[in-house]
């Protein structure tokens, strides 16, 4: 099989390929140090996790906006959604993809805090906090994230079940 760039009605390109996979392994590393944050609180799991996960989460919200261009960029010729119902998972997930880490960076940016990412100055600090925002990032960031985990883990499930019950792997599209 010819490895193509774009996408094509068959099967998705080796650019949505690689982010879709690159994001996988980032989304990884992100629940686990939020899990770490949770479950593992002042061990150096947890510190060494925890300690990467802005920096991280912002990559990815990078990434889901290039991926979001280079969907709209290939929309007419990706492959077709199974269902409708597929349609809107992947729409949701991808609202999640970016409310997470939006709702982030405006907690962020309300606690005042300097961001540096990758060495790349983001935010400055010493400004004075703005309570709506960091509510905002307090109450929602973290519940949102638990729930793209959910949709993330539907995801999968619904490609294994796909394959299970038509007898046809839509898991060729991606892989």
């Amino acid at each position: 099989m010819a490895l193509t760039v774009m996408d094509s009605s068959m099967r998705y390109g080796l650019v949505s390929r690689s982010l879709h996979w690159g994001m996988v392994l980032l989304f990884v590393w992100q629940f686990c140090s939020a899990a770490a944050r949770v479950l593992l609180e002042d061990t150096a799991i947890e510190g060494f996790l925890w300690g990467t996960h802005s920096q991280v989460g912002v990559v990815l919200m990078a990434l889901v906006v290039i991926r979001a261009v280079w969907a709209l960029i290939n929309a007419s010729r990706r492959p077709p959604a199974v269902s409708v119902m597929a349609k809107l998972g992947h729409l949701a997930l991808y609202g999640l993809m970016i409310a997470v880490p939006a709702i982030a960076l405006i907690r962020q940016y309300g606690s005042g805090r300097s961001l540096d990412v990758l060495g790349i100055h983001l935010m400055s600090g010493g400004g004075e906090r703005i309570e709506w925002m960091t509510n905002l990032g307090g109450l929602l960031h973290g519940k949102l994230g638990w729930a793209l985990l959910a949709l993330v883990v539907g995801h999968i499930a619904m490609a294994v079940l796909h394959r299970r019950l038509t007898n046809h792997s839509i898991m060729t599209r991606m892989a």
